[in-house]
């Protein structure tokens, strides 16, 4: 099969119109069509019908469409792991993170890394949640992706990881909310105060609902936001109690900081980083994980709790 070919159907079946496919893939519509036309022949089946202006993919076609992904997933590998042979020390490294670990620990590192490896264009997306970043993986976007470990089904094998640090969950509230600490909070104590948490796409988030509903308490939710600074902005002016991960900087705000914990142990959650197993690694996006692994055992947590508390904790993880 003509890559081509394989590339075009891919794309027009994502995209949903010829016109879209071309201005994509930069290729003349009458061309597209052609080739199309060339793999049905070639196949034997019809790949598409179309509905008003729209290409709709017939049951043949959606059968075939994941065996042409994994062609092209494939045949990007061979390229890239030819590239590694050629040179490990230049290229381009595309890489998603959450917008919490590109602010707290990545947005510094990656100055660290690029005098190490100067030949190396990395290119940064945001990504929210292990769906997305999954889906850039298997679809060749990006070489790496960080994430959360809880949020991976552990049965899931099309990834490998690179474990990093643990981060753990905090409260950050204003004097003014009375609430009294050494360094770590109960979740048992926090019933009567409001608190802003995390929207439930969040592991973090999951995390505190299961560890609360070990604790038998019902906890008081009074703002929701999927933006874990307008947490930190609610608690300074004394909205509540915040609960966020140690991942954010909390040193910008006026407010105590203490580690949540559930029978005397932090909520924590290990980070790390993942890569589709089909895909070799070039050898700058391996020593991207090492070098990283070694940031964040040296600067994390990124925020603290800002009262005197217990030195060494085991941790705990609850729920996922």
């Amino acid at each position: 099969m003509d890559l081509r070919h394989a590339r075009t159907f891919v794309t027009i079946a994502e995209l949903g119109t010829v016109s879209r496919a071309a201005e994509h893939l930069r290729v003349a519509q009458p061309a597209l069509s052609r080739q199309i036309g060339d793999l049905e022949q070639e196949l034997g089946i019809k790949l598409f019908d179309r509905v008003g202006r729209r290409l709709m993919l017939t049951g043949e076609g959606e059968k075939l469409l994941p065996d042409c992904r994994a062609l092209l997933t494939s045949a990007m590998a061979i390229g890239e792991h030819a590239r590694r042979l050629q040179d490990g020390d230049a290229g381009v490294l595309k890489l998603a993170s959450s917008p919490q670990m590109i602010e707290g620990a990545l947005s510094a590192f990656l100055m660290r890394y690029a005098q190490r490896y100067s030949k190396v264009e990395v290119k940064l997306t945001e990504v929210m949640g292990w769906a997305a970043t999954a889906a850039k993986l298997e679809s060749g976007e990006i070489h790496l992706g960080q994430n959360l470990m809880g949020a991976v089904p552990p049965d899931d094998t099309r990834f490998a990881c690179y474990p990093l640090e643990e981060i753990e969950l905090l409260t950050a509230f204003s004097p003014s909310i009375g609430l009294d600490s050494s360094g770590d909070i109960e979740i048992s104590r926090l019933p009567p105060y409001p608190l802003l948490v995390l929207g439930t796409e969040y592991v973090f988030r999951r995390n505190l609902d299961a560890a609360c509903r070990l604790a038998g308490v019902q906890p008081n939710i009074a703002f929701e936001s999927r933006t874990p600074h307008t947490l930190l902005a609610m608690a300074e002016s004394g909205h509540g109690v915040a609960i966020v991960p140690s991942a954010l900087r909390t040193d910008r705000y006026q407010l105590n900081v203490a580690a949540l914990t559930y029978r005397r142990e932090p909520l924590r959650e290990r980070s790390a980083i993942y890569w589709d197993r089909r895909r070799p690694l070039p050898r700058y996006a391996e020593a991207f994980c090492d070098m990283f692994g070694a940031y964040m055992r040296e600067v994390f947590p990124i925020s603290r709790p800002n009262k005197a508390g217990p030195s060494t904790r085991r941790g705990a993880r609850v729920g996922g």
